[in-house]
């Protein structure tokens, strides 16, 4: 790799991003890694307008030291991709990890509503994981969730949460929140753990053997 490249290995590797400029430092969650970074390469944005006073020192696309991924800030820094919230789950079965990672994906892009809406879902896939019957409503599936044990008694407060926004998201026009979407989204984090990576940790620990 040669001075002013760097390797995009978000996509294996194979491509370079070339005539790098160097930057002000910058501080960030890279939306692609989801690591904590510092970077001083990218492309810098410049504005072409008689009497701009803007601060344009950390405006720009910044490329990730770690990942290798382009961040996009703009005159109001906005961030683009934004932080992908949570974190990965292991033991996760394929189409319910799907969901989860659409969920927040559409969180880090401003798509507060449809986040809420794929928690929603979520919820009634995982029901059906645990031996639900298909072709029941929302409610049931919570009530199934609940009352199978998946779902703490003492969190059942979330639960009714969780359908009350997707039942607001579904029906009414307004628009759901950034603070909403990312409460459905812990909760989901922490059913999925439950459910899934700390069976899998006790069933992987050699002293259970």
């Amino acid at each position: 790799m040669t001075g002013g490249e760097l390797s995009f290995r978000f996509f294996g590797g194979n491509l370079f991003w070339n005539d790098l400029d160097r930057l002000n430092a910058k501080s960030y969650v890279c939306g692609f890694c989801n690591d904590k970074v510092s970077s001083a390469e990218g492309y810098s944005l410049r504005v072409n307008e008689v009497g701009f006073s803007g601060n344009l020192f950390q405006r720009g696309i910044y490329i990730c030291p770690s990942c290798s991924g382009p961040t996009f800030f703009d005159l109001k820094e906005g961030q683009i991709p934004g932080i992908l919230i949570g974190h990965s789950v292991k033991g996760v079965p394929e189409e319910i990890d799907a969901l989860y990672n659409e969920a927040r994906s559409s969180y880090s892009v401003g798509a507060y509503t449809g986040s809420v809406l794929l928690s929603r879902k979520m919820l009634m896939n995982l029901a059906v994981v645990f031996g639900a019957p298909e072709g029941k409503n929302f409610y049931e599936y919570v009530d199934f969730l609940v009352e199978d044990g998946h779902v703490p008694k003492t969190s059942r407060a979330w639960v009714d949460h969780i359908r009350t926004e997707g039942n607001e998201a579904t029906h009414k026009i307004e628009l759901k929140s950034n603070t909403e979407a990312a409460t459905l989204l812990k909760f989901i984090e922490m059913l999925l753990r439950i459910n899934f990576e700390y069976h899998l940790q006790i069933s992987e620990d050699p002293q259970n053997d």
